[in-house]
Order: C-alpha cells, then sequence, then structure tokens
C-alpha cells in the first residue's frame, strides 16, 4: 500500500527543485553562523609593559558576557588590571536562527523523500499536502522572524567588539595605561548567513504557492469555477 516508488524525475518538477533549494540553503544558514570563531584585540600599555596584545575570543552562540580579555602580564599592570569582559547576551537570536535553519535541513529531507519515493501516497492522500502547506507557511513567518532578530543581534555584536568598547573598560582609564583598539576578526560570514536567512524566507514564501496547488483547496476551488450556472443558480 505504501510501497517505495522512486522517481528522481520529480526534483526536476516546482515543487522537488524548490525542496532542493531549501534543503541547500538551510545548510549555508547553519555553516556560516553556527561555526564562527572570531577575536577581538586591544594594545595595551602599562606599567612595566609597552603595546602587549590583549585578545578575546568570541564564537556561536555569542555568549559575549562570558567572553573575557587576557591579562596584559603576569603582574596584570601593577594591580591596575581587572578581570575585563565584552558586553552582551545575544545568544537567543543566534540560537533562534541557527535551530531553525537545522530544523528546516531535516524537513526538507523528509519531505524529499515522501514526495519522491511516495508521491502516489502524496498526491492521493489529502493531509499530506495540508500538512505540508501548513509547515511551509509557518516556516516562512519563522524565518522572517529570525533573519531580523539576528540582523539586529549582528549589528549588535559588531559594535560590541569594536572599538567603541575601549571607553567603557575602566583598566584603561588607570594612571599610566593607555588602550588601543587592534582588530576584530572579519564577519563577513555572519553577513552572509543573514542573507541567506532573507534567501530563505523568499524562497518558503514563494513554494506556498506550489504546494497549495496540490492541495484539495486548489483543487476544490478550480472544480467550483468550473460549475456552470453557479452564480446565477444562487441569484435565483
Amino acid at each position: 500500500m505504501f510501497g517505495l516508488q522512486v522517481d528522481c524525475g520529480l526534483l526536476l518538477e516546482p515543487l522537488g527543485f524548490i525542496k532542493v533549494l531549501e534543503w541547500i540553503f538551510s545548510i549555508f544558514v547553519f555553516s556560516t553562523c553556527g561555526s564562527f570563531h572570531g577575536e577581538t584585540t586591544l594594545l595595551v600599555s602599562c606599567k612595566g609593559v609597552v603595546n602587549k596584545t590583549v585578545t578575546a575570543v568570541f564564537a556561536y552562540p555569542f555568549r559575549l558576557n562570558t567572553v573575557q580579555f587576557s591579562a596584559p602580564d603576569s603582574n596584570r599592570c601593577g594591580g591596575t588590571w581587572t578581570d575585563i569582559y565584552l558586553v552582551g547576551n545575544f545568544s537567543s537570536s543566534a540560537q533562534f536562527f541557527v535551530t531553525l535553519a537545522a530544523l528546516a535541513f531535516l524537513y526538507c529531507i523528509a519531505a524529499l523523500v515522501v514526495y519522491i519515493g511516495y508521491k502516489h501516497v502524496y498526491q492521493h492522500n489529502s493531509k499530506f499536502p495540508l500538512t505540508d502547506l501548513a509547515i511551509t507557511i509557518v516556516t516562512t513567518f519563522l524565518w522572517l522572524v529570525s533573519t531580523s532578530a539576528w540582523a539586529k543581534a549582528l549589528a549588535d555584536i559588531k559594535i560590541s567588539t569594536g572599538a567603541g568598547i575601549i571607553p567603557l573598560i575602566d583598566s584603561c582609564k588607570a594612571p599610566e595605561t593607555t588602550c588601543h583598539f587592534g582588530s576584530v576578526t572579519s564577519m563577513r560570514s555572519l553577513n552572509v548567513s543573514v542573507v541567506f536567512g532573507l534567501l530563505n524566507m523568499v524562497l518558503w514564501g514563494g513554494n506556498i504557492w506550489f504546494v497549495y496547488k496540490d492541495t484539495n483547496l486548489h483543487s476544490q476551488l478550480i472544480r467550483g469555477s468550473q460549475v456552470p450556472g453557479t452564480y446565477s443558480a444562487q441569484r435565483i
């Protein structure tokens, strides 16, 4: 009854092809965001130390408030250097974004298995297309929300790891102590993750129409529009 009937030609049809694209784009999202590692550095001059590089290493899920700068030297600048942490916790937005990508990845695999291997079941059981339609609509909305939240979080991450952090460091205000911003790792891959988030939103949103065409809602609409005299009969 539910025998496997593999037809790879279905991948060339809009519904199958878009599912493959959704699967690929979800990989780009969690690979560009979830695998990021970076660091921000300062050049510190203090008692007995000249232009010592101190580093704070940060990564996904971007709990920056737990990331500490290394000390300039073993004497901690004669006791004037205290533990310094970056500012902000952006894990909720980052994890929401990456988790959605992972779930979309898994769902696309399951949907492709059903669509390619059990197309006859998909077509003759109205629950499958309707479920697919509901999930596609919800996922489109979640891509919009998660990408917007992650884009805002990324903007804040750039501020929290940039040159603007120096005025916030009390140790850099100590006598005979000066701090200069060194560098921060390029966040180009994180920018790309936002772009792929937007592309996923557009892709899933566009797929709503193709999934809808496979549901009985669309077929009922077509049959209703083809019944002659329906409008006139209602008028009478």
